[in-house]
């Protein structure tokens, strides 16, 4: 290790918002042209080399000496801001770029779009609430909770009309768990089509949840054990977002949440209360929750009957396929990034389940042909985001970085074309592929898709 280090590697960080609305458009419509894609690869140059600016490129000594070593900075001789400047802490002005960020021509309406958390920006486990992935079906309200109510009612003895301040005093949890939507990654289904881990990868967060077991207030209401099969849930937006969920689970470890990260929900994660389903795609963790009616079988809404279904090679389609399989991504380096220099590098990244743990997981930087098994770092929870790393010296030759996650179930990640080969090219919904990130001479990190 010690030797490792010797010679570190920099990185140069994905420039971002260098991806014009007519570029994409065609990334999101229909994928990338190889000339499309040449272009693509012009603009993350020409953005790296804009964003490269004052960096100085070697570390050449100065021969006089470093002037923020050997001149006092006005930080170390003033006063600085009383306490309480910022009623409410906001990150450093130098900090600005961090920033989730929208595809342009993903969709038409904005209220019913995506954004996408920067996975390449965030270090540890744990998505600042600001950063927070957004999925919306008809736009986001901030509500006022004394207004907002939750009933339960279908089949249970004694149907419950709840006030925030009555759910807030029932025994609570909190507990660490990632939520993907189920359309993560789901434009690389056929072919390479947008530029960063961001817009790959970024839907997808993982935050502390504290709410109160949804078992605790299907046995407040006396719900039916023999027939009471299925849960509705049932949002307060314009959509009126509803999604069953089978009763097994919802008896397991779903929360009804009204806190994240030690404080409220935000209004865009559904403030002042949403449903938390461990492992589940993100639908189901319905925001501005407002009803959970038990029944006896599946209520086939119209978010299960036409949308969130998976397009199979025979033209049928799968239904209720929730769980979000064993799933990892490399977050640095990761396209639109650049290596600077020969040498060292960490290699790291982020690994999921929503069947439970992940076990382990191996990187290998020459496209899967040799894997090596990464440092999981602690905690290692149930549900919950991992994060990975694994030591690296560049030698500047071309690589083909990947990450390989396997969970306690002992399913293995698959890749592209083993997951093609059962699900075909149609799909939208699913996809935890092996993601490929290729390291040219140049040192530019892109994306590409390897078998």
């Amino acid at each position: 290790m010690a030797n490792d280090i010797k010679k570190t590697g920099r990185i140069l960080r994905a420039p971002e918002n260098f991806v014009d609305p007519v570029l994409a458009h065609e990334i999101t419509s229909k994928g990338l042209s190889e000339e499309r894609r040449g272009f693509l690869r012009k603009s993350f140059l020409a953005a790296g080399a804009a964003m490269a600016g004052g960096v100085p490129l070697a570390r050449a000594a100065m021969p006089d000496g470093d002037p923020n070593i050997l001149n006092l900075p006005e930080h170390s001789t003033t006063l600085g801001q009383p306490v309480v400047t910022n009623g409410y802490g906001v990150p450093s002005k130098y900090e600005t770029n961090l920033l989730r960020r929208e595809s342009p021509g993903l969709t038409r309406v904005g209220a019913a779009s995506v954004s996408f958390a920067p996975l390449q920006g965030l270090f540890g486990i744990i998505t600042p609430s600001g950063l927070h992935f957004e999925r919306h079906h008809q736009g986001w309200h901030d509500i006022d909770p004394s207004k907002h109510r939750f009933m339960i009612n279908g089949l249970v003895k004694n149907p419950k009309v709840y006030t925030m301040d009555d759910l807030m005093r029932l025994p609570s949890v909190s507990r660490m768990h990632f939520i993907e939507c189920g359309a993560n990654t789901a434009m690389e289904w056929g072919n390479v089509a947008v530029p960063t881990v961001q817009y790959s990868h970024g839907m997808l967060s993982c935050c502390e949840f504290t709410g109160v077991p949804l078992s605790v207030l299907l046995e407040d209401c006396g719900y039916d054990k023999k027939n009471g099969k299925f849960v509705l849930a049932e949002g307060a937006d314009g959509s009126s977002m509803t999604r069953t969920i089978a009763m097994d689970r919802a008896l397991d470890d779903v929360i009804v949440a009204w806190g994240m990260n030690g404080e409220m929900l935000r209004p865009e994660n559904g403030y002042p209360l949403r449903l938390v389903v461990p492992g589940v795609q993100g639908v189901s963790w319905v925001k501005w929750l407002r009803r959970i009616e038990v029944g006896d079988k599946p209520y086939a809404t119209k978010d299960e009957a036409i949308h969130y279904i998976d397009a199979m090679p025979d033209g049928m389609y799968r239904q209720y396929t929730s769980v979000q399989e064993c799933k990892s991504v490399i977050t640095t380096p990761s396209a639109g990034q650049m290596l600077l220099d020969k040498g060292f590098y960490n290699i790291t990244g982020l690994a999921w389940s929503g069947r439970g743990k992940i076990k382990r997981v191996d990187v290998s930087v020459d496209g899967g042909r040799n894997w090596r098994t990464a440092r999981l770092e602690g905690p290692v929870n149930t549900k919950c985001l991992t994060r990975f790393n694994i030591n690296w010296v560049w030698d500047g030759s071309p690589v083909v970085l990947q990450s390989r996650a396997i969970d306690e179930t002992g399913y293995v990640q698959p890749k592209i074309n083993e997951l093609r080969e059962v699900r075909g090219t149609r799909s939208i919904y699913h996809n935890n592929a092996i993601q490929s990130w290729k390291v040219s001479e140049s040192g530019e990190v892109s994306n590409v898709q390897v078998y």
